[in-house]
């Protein structure tokens, strides 16, 4: 019994019916010209390429053996040098690095923003929370009172019966608060102490040069003058008088003690 085979050729061609025995084999095919070359077509089926040593009886259907084959003639492209999947894999690398990772703009399938959702659930989180929070803050506030209070040298008894028994301690009540502002302290710090007063001599020694300059540039200056005065006496004696005057004004400002240095600390 012979089997049908349907050999469809490239398109537009149609296709052509073969009668062939189950035993031949897929070079036993009648392929007409041109595409009878093996190097340039190859034959497939829909699911797997064929060998020309593929027997006919191994493609046939296992429920009818009647029913014919589809064979397809393809021709042979000539392929690149590869390398095709990488650069696809690379490019959809790149593409992946690119994403967003922010879907709080995104809808839920009950039209909700999924960054609404978020901020309800950490409002609800810290509502949550809220308890604890208060207690650890008015715990913090309460050790730093209890510190306070034992530098100062009170302490607040928690309970009556704690509060009479000890002698030490003293109740908050009992405390003199005038008394306790009008306590004076001791600054026992030496060497801010030394310090500072370094640095009144310095800008004691400092002011006192600078005095001693003023004074030295102010009796050069007084000498010269009467050398000039006189000299100016004997070629014009009208302005003896005018000279005489000036000399005297001068004797006076020398003779004038220097002023008091005050105390720059």
């Amino acid at each position: 019994m012979l089997q049908t085979i349907h050999l469809h050729l490239p398109s537009p061609l149609p296709f052509q019916t073969l009668h062939i025995s189950p035993q031949s084999t897929i070079s036993d095919l009648p392929i007409p010209s041109p595409f009878d070359d093996n190097d340039d077509v190859y034959l497939r089926t829909t699911s797997s390429i064929l060998s020309p040593s593929t027997s006919i009886s191994s493609l046939q259907h296992n429920d009818n053996l009647n029913h014919p084959i589809n064979i397809h003639v393809c021709a042979r492209l000539l392929g690149g040098k590869g390398g095709f999947g990488s650069q696809l894999r690379a490019a959809g690398g790149r593409m992946s690095t690119g994403k967003a990772t922010n879907m709080d703009s995104c809808r839920d399938l009950s039209g909700r923003r999924l960054g609404t959702i978020k901020e309800a659930q950490r409002q609800a989180e810290l509502l949550e929370s809220a308890p604890a929070l208060r207690a650890k803050l008015q715990a913090e506030e309460k050790s730093k009172l209890e510190a306070l209070e034992r530098k100062l040298g009170i302490s607040q008894p928690d309970s009556p019966d704690e509060g009479e028994g000890s002698g030490s301690k003293r109740k908050v009540d009992d405390v003199n608060l005038e008394e306790l502002a009008a306590k004076k302290y001791k600054f026992e710090d030496n060497k801010f102490l030394e310090e500072s007063r370094e640095i009144n001599e310095s800008v004691r020694n400092a002011v006192s040069k600078a005095m001693l300059l003023k004074k030295k540039k102010k009796t050069s200056t007084t000498t010269t003058t009467p050398a000039t005065t006189a000299s100016t006496a004997k070629s014009d004696p009208k302005g003896k008088a005018k000279v005489d005057e000036l000399t005297k004004k001068e004797k006076e400002k020398l003779s004038m003690p220097p002023p008091a240095l005050t105390n720059v600390a």
